[in-house]
Order: structure tokens, then C-alpha cells, then sequence
């Protein structure tokens, strides 16, 4: 199943709040960039990012964007933004580095 357009524009709404996020398609879903760095995409229409020692805090659920790839995790709460930019951003630093 592929990501639907009308997800991914609900998903960069939500991320809004957030400077730099852009997005490139890939087979029938979205890769996910906070200033120029991946850190997650949208799958099946879910949001997904990608596990770092930096947001194992947020308790979110383990998730996999396809078959035999790495897991990730799948951010349930989408609709508080605060929270979802802290989420990005707390991901982004440990991706930076």
C-alpha cells in the first residue's frame, strides 16, 4: 500500500511549526528531511522516524516502513504538534552528528 497525497500535505501541516522540513517521493511514499538531514518518512500513511539514543524517551512503538527493513518509530500522537516537533528535533540531533 502507498502513501496517499492527502497524508503527506496532513503531515507537513503538523510539521509546519518547523523551519527546513522538506520531502522527496519514493516509491509510492515520502522521505522525510529536517534541514537537509533524513530523519523518517511516511509509510502506509503513518509517520514514521528514525531510532536514536535521543527520542527512545518518547516511548513510541516500534515499527518497520517495509519488509526485512530496519525498524523504526512509528509516531502515533500526530496531532500535538509540540510534541511532534520536539520529536523531529530531538531525532535531527542525533542524526547530525
Amino acid at each position: 500500500m502507498s502513501s496517499t497525497k492527502e497524508y503527506r500535505t496532513f503531515i507537513l501541516e503538523q510539521l509546519s511549526i518547523l523551519d527546513n522540513i522538506t520531502y522527496k517521493p519514493m516509491m509510492g511514499e515520502f522521505l522525510l528531511y529536517y534541514n537537509g538531514v533524513l530523519f523518517g518518512g511516511i509509510y502506509d500513511d503513518r509517520l514514521l522516524v528514525k531510532i536514536v539514543d535521543n527520542n527512545k524517551k518518547y516511548q513510541m512503538k516500534e515499527s518497520t516502513p517495509y519488509e526485512n527493513a530496519k525498524p523504526m518509530y512509528l509516531v502515533d500522537d500526530i496531532d500535538d504538534q509540540e510534541q511532534l516537533k520536539s520529536i523531529i528535533e530531538d531525532t535531527y540531533k542525533d542524526l547530525k552528528k
